[in-house]
């Protein structure tokens, strides 16, 4: 190569071998990876590591410029949901939430809405977003929303304005919540744009550009704060038992945690000055700061969360109170540790506690004449306890008997199904299945498996830890959300047990000689209705009276269970032009499994062999093969599922 060439080579460098969305998407993780790393030191919009990627960094960096300080003030929650880890169902379950009863201005159920329309179809909706990537959730709550007085409209013209920020069309549905001090919208939008591709939209837009955009659209529908709703606002807070914008103010000026008469000569800070002054000395009566010296104070380092922590515990109370409607009870918040029982109750109230994140709790009408706040596990569903059903409630933190038999029965850290299985059979007796036994011990593993505390080495062979039973434990207690259980004793209420045929809860108190039962609240209510309940049962037949006491038919539960039995297989029969099939106790009984079937005697399984129908105890494990076959064998107050083909051990 000649001098001359030499100087003009030139590097060219070859196309990109990947050019799709997927490369695309993971320059956009590590992207937002690197931006929280480094969003606590770059806190200027246009500055975070990524910021620039996605629709809208350019509308953020403008949106709000307008804006003075007495505009009115928006909060907005924002949720990107990852679809393939929240399952296919999210969506649906989400808006499940968000239609709930109780959430219109008139106590009824959630009336979703679109851009175009006041009664969109959900159902399409959710299933044109099934195969998305992602999804938004956001919520917006307008400080002033009250009176705004129209949501809906405020809501599609603030969408609308996103529309023309983010250069597409948005697909969204709306629900509008009223049921709060502070009125407030859901809004799912899709993670597509209108040309089908994946919508990513800027850090920048969704941490200030969303929210300057609503924070001006209700400027202008309401003006300006006056002078004196701000001063009222801030007023509202100097006493308030919870975190404020005014602790908020402090924590910035606060130097080494000391606020001086320096840091509060800021101008703009003047008629604010006497706010925080009074909120100061709120703050030292509560032992949350302490002045060290006239006009100098020192705000504790726990502060903040004790005010967190005190604000959640008042909305705890507050919502507790008008679920009992003037009832009066000891009002108790359910701690699983501390607790160390369970309790048994009635639910008078449910809701949500983070509704971004669909997380639930239920108030429940305890038989010991409290009422308990009952923070749910991670993905419970609140339809599945209707108001006024019958729930046990327990802390599940102690360690499992399976996992103490699978350390047990370890040879050098290796667990073998077979010499379970052989074991089991050498003390099986006529009411035990020695492969059910075996079955329901794999199922735990698998569980221990996904969460990384067990291998499985070969099919029926597992390599444990010593300490299974302790990692089991801690498991259990981080999946059930602190070790909380929920156990549905019966969908109906006490009042409406009392005159079924059927194998009720109040039949299982009856024969229990209904202990632990208080002498107020819900546990008088249910000596008032187990009366009436043995009414109806000598009436049947199924009891006797003998002077003060009541005698119960022998085998009460099995005859009541029966006639229900019969009496739903006689109605699905006349629906379906199948022939019913009673379970037989220890024989095997297959089919497809076709729904659900809720009686006063529990949920049962409708398993179609194409001729014939049985109905089995429904278990949790069957409902993710509806429309599959399965098998299940009963043996007497048990069953035992086979999932998928027969191969070895059931699971």
């Amino acid at each position: 190569m000649s001098k001359h060439d030499d100087e003009r080579f030139r590097i060219r460098p070859g196309a990109p071998k990947q050019r799709d969305d997927a490369f695309i998407n993971k320059v956009l993780r590590q992207t937002n990876k690197a931006g929280t790393k480094l969003g606590k030191t770059v806190g200027k919009v246009g500055h975070l590591p990524g910021s620039r990627l996605g629709r809208g960094h350019v509308a953020a960096r403008f949106a709000g410029a307008a804006l003075m300080s007495n505009a009115r003030r928006v909060t907005i929650k924002t949720r990107l949901v990852n679809l393939a880890k929240a399952g296919p169902r999210s969506t649906a379950a989400h808006l499940r939430y968000i239609e709930r009863e109780s959430v219109d201005r008139q106590g009824g159920p959630g009336h979703a809405y679109g851009p175009m329309t006041d009664s969109p179809d959900t159902a399409a909706f959710e299933e044109c977003g099934r195969e998305d990537r992602h999804q938004f959730r956001f919520i917006v709550s307008p400080e002033d929303a009250d009176q705004l007085d129209d949501l809906r409209t405020y809501t599609r013209h603030l969408m609308a304005r996103m529309e023309a920020d983010l250069g597409t069309r948005l697909d969204w549905v709306a629900v509008d919540h009223w049921n709060t001090d502070n009125p407030h919208t859901h809004v799912i939008l899709r993670g597509k744009d209108d040309t089908g591709k994946d919508l990513i939209i800027s850090r920048d837009y969704i941490a200030e550009g969303m929210r300057h955009r609503a924070t001006e659209l209700a400027t202008e529908w309401l003006g300006p704060r006056t002078e004196l709703e701000i001063q009222r606002a801030m007023q509202r807070e100097v006493d308030q038992e919870r975190w404020t914008g005014l602790d908020r103010t402090l924590q910035r000026l606060a130097v080494d945690g000391l606020v001086s008469p320096e840091t509060m000569a800021e101008p703009r800070l003047q008629r604010q000055r006497q706010m925080l002054i009074g909120r100061l000395q709120r703050l030292q009566r509560m032992g949350l700061a302490t002045e060290q010296q006239p006009g100098t104070w020192v705000i504790h380092a726990e502060a903040e969360l004790t005010l967190r922590a005190m604000g959640e515990r008042g909305d705890i109370i507050r919502t507790m109170q008008r679920a009992m409607s003037g009832r009066q009870r000891e009002l108790a918040v359910f701690q699983p540790v501390e607790d160390g029982r369970a309790i048994v109750g009635s639910v008078i109230g449910k809701g949500l506690t983070d509704e971004l994140h669909d997380k639930g709790y239920l108030i429940v009408d305890g038989t010991d004449g409290k009422a308990h706040y009952v923070v749910l596990p991670p993905r419970s569903e609140l339809e599945q306890y209707p108001t006024g059903a019958v729930v046990e409630v327990k802390g599940s933190t102690e360690v499992r008997a399976a996992d103490q038999n699978i350390t047990a029965l370890s040879v050098n850290g290796i667990y073998r199904t077979d010499h379970h299985l052989a074991l089991a059979q050498g003390q099986a007796t006529p009411d035990s299945d020695p492969r059910a036994v075996v079955a329901a011990h794999v199922r735990r593993l698998e569980a221990l498996r996904r969460a990384g505390i067990v291998e499985r080495m070969a099919e029926g062979v597992w390599r444990v830890p010593d300490d299974l039973a302790e990692r089991g434990r801690q498991y259990d207690a981080q999946r059930l959300g602190g070790g909380v259980a929920v156990d549905l004793k019966s969908h109906l209420s006490i009042a409406r047990q009392t005159r079924v045929i059927g194998a009720t809860w109040l039949d299982q108190q009856l024969i229990g000689g209904s202990k632990g039962l208080g002498d107020i609240g819900f546990g008088s209510e249910v000596k008032d209705e187990l009366q009436r309940r043995s009414d109806f049962l000598v009436e049947q037949g199924l009891a006797e009276r003998r002077g003060q006491r009541v005698v119960l038919a022998r085998n009460l539960l099995a005859t009541l269970r029966g006639r229900e039995l019969a009496k739903a297989a006689h109605d699905i029969a006349s629906e379906t032009d199948l022939e019913y099939r009673p379970v037989s106790d220890g024989l095997r009984v297959a089919g497809v499994y076709r729904r659900s079937v809720m009686l006063a005697s529990g949920r049962y399984a409708m398993l179609d062999d194409g001729m014939s129908f049985s109905l089995v105890p429904w278990k949790p494990v069957v409902e993710q093969q509806l429309g599959q076959q399965i098998a299940a064998t009963v043996r007497g107050g048990g069953v035992s599922w086979e999932v998928g083909r027969r191969r070895g051990i059931s699971i």
